[in-house]
């Protein structure tokens, strides 16, 4: 077994990392780790807030051996002492802290601190998991033993799953996108009150419009052995924030380069990742997307836990009327499990499995 420590653990993503690796055939959680106010503490004490209350974020029940770990501080963190590390803190702590732990260490992140950065892939699984082989050259410049393998944003990653097969069998020109973004995509810092959410839609949300409109290029894009061409289109993005606990959807509308059908799409969707899923990477769902013909789904509360919360749920895939060669559809993606905590251990998985060669 591979000993892993989760950094953040105490925000909604490290807690979903938590509840994704109970029971893990290849990693056993080792460490947890948090900011200076959580350590030294139990898991479950540095859990509570200021009135005593548990932030415990899953539904799932806690078990009493993670319960009862301490918590040791992320600054002063040994990263050798575990073979690889999921990182789910926010970018500017990563900024800082990932490095430090990668000179010896992998690192597995949800955050954006090193995205964009040239020698950086964001590896998607059955989306784009050759761009791995760019973390030998990050190792190389970095003079790093590990690496720094970070997940795209929460609402990218369904995006580009959905938008790989199309890309693939007929070229895009250009996306416009309008994402439905769920609640628990903004944490607990700062977070989001109930009178903030109750009977309302925010229209805005800080940074997200600008990863949306940059990510999906780089990870439909080529590797040249030296760094990444982005894909040759371009993407505009409306981001919202939604009265819904989990779950982000995306409105797509996707100007092809070759003509298509709507039934042509549906196929190419349903058939794709097929040689992924036969990987048999203990968190990869056996089928990435899935197509539906209900005109009145995907929902988030019917969909969103599909393939364990690892699948896209696409729907309303019709031809659009605006846009030569248009097509439109709305997709969902469960946004702290493939989005961010168990996305980010598939990405483990992949490159434990057929990068560093662990398992």
């Amino acid at each position: 077994m591979l000993k892993i420590a989760i950094v953040g653990a105490t925000g909604i993503v490290g807690q979903q990392a938590i509840v994704s690796l109970i029971g893990h055939p290849w990693f056993k959680i080792e460490k947890l780790v948090a900011s200076e106010r959580s350590a030294g503490k139990k898991y479950i004490d540095a859990l509570k807030d200021a009135n005593g209350s548990s932030r415990w974020w899953c539904t799932e029940e806690l078990p009493s051996d993670i319960a009862n770990m301490n918590v040791e501080e992320a600054a002063s963190f040994d990263a050798t002492s575990v073979d690889i590390i999921f990182s789910t803190m926010d970018a500017g702590a990563a900024k800082e802290l990932e490095p430090k732990y990668a000179k010896t260490t992998p690192v597995i992140s949800t955050a954006s601190a090193f995205r964009y950065e040239d020698d950086t892939p964001i590896l998607v699984g059955g989306v784009n998991m050759n761009h791995a082989a760019l973390l030998a050259v990050q190792q190389k410049n970095r003079g790093w033993k590990g690496f720094i393998s970070p997940k795209p944003n929460c609402t990218t990653a369904g995006l580009v799953i959905s938008l790989k097969p199309i890309h693939d069998a007929f070229g895009i020109k250009q996306v416009f996108m309008v994402s439905q973004q769920a609640m628990s995509g903004a944490g607990r810092t700062p977070g989001l009150s109930a009178m903030d959410m109750t009977e309302n839609i925010v229209p805005y949300i800080p940074g997200e419009e600008q990863k949306a409109e940059m990510e999906p290029q780089k990870i439909l894009g080529e590797y040249d052995g030296k760094t990444i061409k982005n894909a040759n289109f371009s993407i505009s993005a409306t981001c919202t924030r939604v009265p819904v606990l989990d779950g982000h959807i995306v409105c797509a509308f996707v100007q092809t380069e070759k003509k298509c059908s709507a039934e042509e799409v549906k196929i190419a969707m349903a058939e794709h990742g097929r040689d992924f899923a036969e990987l048999h990477l203990p968190s990869s769902p056996p089928q990435l997307i899935d197509v539906t013909d209900d005109p009145f789904r995907p929902q988030p509360r019917m969909d969103r836990d599909k393939g364990g919360g690892m699948t896209v749920t696409v729907g309303r895939v019709r031809k659009d009327s605006v846009m030569e060669n248009g097509i439109k559809y709305v997709c969902l993606a469960h946004n702290t499990k493939l989005g961010a905590a168990k996305g980010a251990l598939q990405t483990a998985e992949y490159l434990v499995k057929n990068y560093l060669k662990l398992v």
